[in-house]
């Protein structure tokens, strides 16, 4: 199996020379300024791209839920970030067993979340490393003063089992100024009562480009880099030819002229619009729209394409979000384009986290 021609749709097919060239430029910028990364497998839950991206210089890794960190683990990942607040009993279990194995630290904005973890490492011999996650404008998780994250700081310190990290925050895109006003504040009141902060980590693709705008981050951490997407074109993080994952379909059906349908519908592409017009672009039809999903059926609407696509085609999609994609299927394909420009499939990958949601 070496060609396109060869899969059987929907599948995602993902350009190698890509992914590479996307955690290669984006770690020496990261080494330019400073500042060390730890990119997020959430977007594409695969051992095998984690390794690149480690090879390159990546500190480590981090996971969003328990069951990723799980898997990577399992492939001899030894150093993750979980940025995820975790709470009650059994994943509480299972978070001390993971700790037990390998330099884990997760993240607390709360009292309650920090005497669950001071009770599961209590006893223990094991060692968990905790991150106050700080909300800085993005309106989702985190303390809301540096008061509260000095208080749950010193907290931390004082729990058997717990060793402080530093200060996380997931900040709105293009709000790198209010984390810097956020993360030196914070620093001043640590200051004042001898609490060293070991790290400033901030994170987000839309934004990568603009870290340097926040140099109290020693750590950035970020996912849908590796792949990129419609999304971040629209946010100038990247352009097409940057973008490595593709949907490949195939038009089943032209019911009347101007309508085109794929067998890619929501089970294969993302619904996310994150204020896009559309599902996706047509790879070769700029003109095409993909304007309705349902399961198992993609629309597109192809009035104003010079050229038609015709029933059996097959076709490249690129989704608005590369991350939701990645979870929506068992095995991805890689491939390089050889000097005539012809795709060559040169390995199946299984996601190993796919679905790893608790």
């Amino acid at each position: 199996m070496n060609q396109f021609t060869d899969l059987d749709t929907p599948c995602v097919v993902i350009d190698e020379d890509r992914v590479e060239r996307n955690i290669q430029r984006f770690q020496a910028f990261c080494q330019q300024h400073g500042v060390q990364l730890r990119p997020h497998i959430k977007t594409h839950k695969l051992p095998y791209i984690a390794h690149k991206q480690l090879a390159a210089g990546a500190c480590g890794i981090t996971c969003q839920k328990i069951g990723e960190a799980e898997v990577f683990a399992d492939a001899g990942f030894d150093d993750i970030l979980l940025t995820f607040n975790i709470v009650g009993e059994p994943k509480l279990q299972r978070l001390l067993a993971l700790a037990r194995r390998i330099r884990l630290t997760v993240v607390a904005d709360s009292r309650t979340v920090v005497e669950g973890l001071a009770r599961a490492m209590a006893g223990t011999d094991a060692e968990l490393g905790v991150m106050v996650e700080c909300d800085t404008g993005a309106g989702r998780c985190g303390v809301q003063t540096p008061a509260q994250a000095l208080q749950l700081a010193e907290m931390i310190q004082a729990s058997r089992g717990l060793t402080f990290r530093g200060l996380m925050t997931y900040p709105k895109a293009f709000s790198e100024p209010k984390v810097e006003a956020w993360y030196r504040a914070t620093q001043r009141l640590f200051n004042q009562h001898d609490l060293f902060i070991p790290c400033f980590s901030s994170g987000g693709t839309p934004s990568m480009w603009h870290l340097a705008q926040a140099p109290m981050v020693t750590e950035y951490r970020i996912g849908t880099y590796v792949y990129q997407d419609r999304s971040q074109i629209a946010a100038g993080a990247c352009t097409a030819e940057d973008c490595a994952l593709h949907v490949l379909a195939t038009v089943v059906s032209m019911p009347v002229a101007g309508r085109v349908i794929i067998d890619a519908g929501s089970k294969a592409l993302t619904s996310d619009l994150l204020g896009l017009e559309g599902y996706g672009q047509v790879v070769g039809y700029p003109q095409a729209r993909v304007v309705g999903l349902s399961e198992e059926h993609g629309t597109l609407d192809t009035t104003g394409c010079a050229q038609q696509p015709q029933i059996g085609d097959q076709l490249l999609l690129l989704p608005n979000h590369a991350c939701p994609v990645s979870n929506l299927f068992d095995e991805v394909y890689f491939y390089r384009r050889d000097s005539r420009g012809e795709a060559r499939v040169e390995r199946c990958e299984r996601v190993a986290a796919r679905g790893k949601v608790t």
